[in-house]
């Protein structure tokens, strides 16, 4: 539904500005860590990541779309960010080599899972990429968190819309609300369960951008949601210039979030093994004979 136009890989990349410093701060990657990060898209929050884990770590970005990943190398190409190693490849068979798996201190993904039809069998398959010990980090969408105020009902039908139309497509647009069972089956430690704040009010720096963004998601939708008939013309057209009204107002304010939930690789403790109590030895020298009975005497004759 989003599509792979270059208008909306620039959406993207603007989304990228607005909701990275959030994501890193929450990821927290170390100078020297490893980080594997799972539907990498555009790289740009990849290529932020290698940024801070430096020379000495190693980041791997992977990518099932060829035109996404021909657009991430080609924003690599432009330089002034640091450079992961971009893969091709399927989150359900990932492309690492057989030192790789279990190497990595963080494996992430993110804008991922609602994508998927087996969102759970992704998180099983990236689990085996972590060491002993290590973070598997999930980020996602519930599409469900939006609010905004003043309520406007004819932009939030359309906001209804798109989920519904997300749906269609065999996408999950409440997959976030379910990041820690997905963790949980994949045989993860769940550790933490979390928000990344996305939204804004009139007032912010932020809010012209922030508001851009989510009128460009429905109307980028529009295409679909009117074919499907799920929204006519004049609803559409009606939502669209009560949000531009909106966003004019200086009261205006707008929230939304990322799902986030964190679990760690179980370290297999080696299984201890209870000592053998000791048997008795036996008694120091030869055993004494077992006495023989008493020969039985012979009886005296009859006098």
């Amino acid at each position: 539904m989003h599509g792979h136009s270059i208008a909306e890989s620039d959406r993207l990349a603007r989304m990228n500005d607005l909701l990275n410093p959030r994501s890193l701060a929450a990821l927290d990657p170390q100078p020297g860590d490893r980080v594997l990060d799972v539907g990498c898209g555009l790289g740009l929050l990849t290529s932020a990541i290698a940024g801070l884990v430096g020379p000495e770590g190693v980041v791997v970005g992977v990518e099932y779309d060829s035109r996404q990943l021909e657009r991430a190398r080609s924003l690599q190409e432009k330089g002034g960010a640091a450079v992961p190693n971009l893969r091709k490849g399927d989150a359900l068979d990932l492309p690492l080599s057989d030192e790789e798996w279990g190497s990595f201190d963080i494996v992430h993904c993110r804008f991922l899972l609602e994508h998927v039809e087996r969102p759970e069998a992704v998180v099983e398959a990236m689990l085996p990429a972590v060491r002993p010990g290590g973070r598997i980090v999930l980020e996602d969408d519930d599409h469900d968190l939006l609010r905004m105020w003043p309520d406007l009902p004819e932009f939030e039908h359309l906001w209804s819309g798109y989920i519904e139309a997300w749906d269609r497509q065999g996408h999950d647009p409440f997959v976030g609300r379910r990041l820690v069972r997905l963790l949980h089956g994949s045989g993860a430690e769940v550790v933490k369960n979390d928000l990344l704040f996305y939204g804004a009010s009139s007032g912010e720096a932020s809010f012209a951008e922030t508001t851009r963004v989510f009128r460009e998601v429905v109307s980028g939708a529009s295409r679909r949601l009117l074919s499907e008939r799920i929204v006519t013309k004049k609803e559409m057209q009606a939502g669209l210039d009560g949000f531009e009204q909106w966003c004019r107002r200086p009261d205006s304010a707008l929230w939304y979030a990322t799902c986030w939930a964190e679990g760690r690789r179980p370290v297999k403790r080696a299984r201890r093994v209870p000592k053998k109590k000791p048997t008795r030895s036996s008694s120091t020298g030869s055993a004494s004979p077992t006495p023989s009975a008493s020969p039985t005497p012979s009886a005296s004759p009859t006098p």
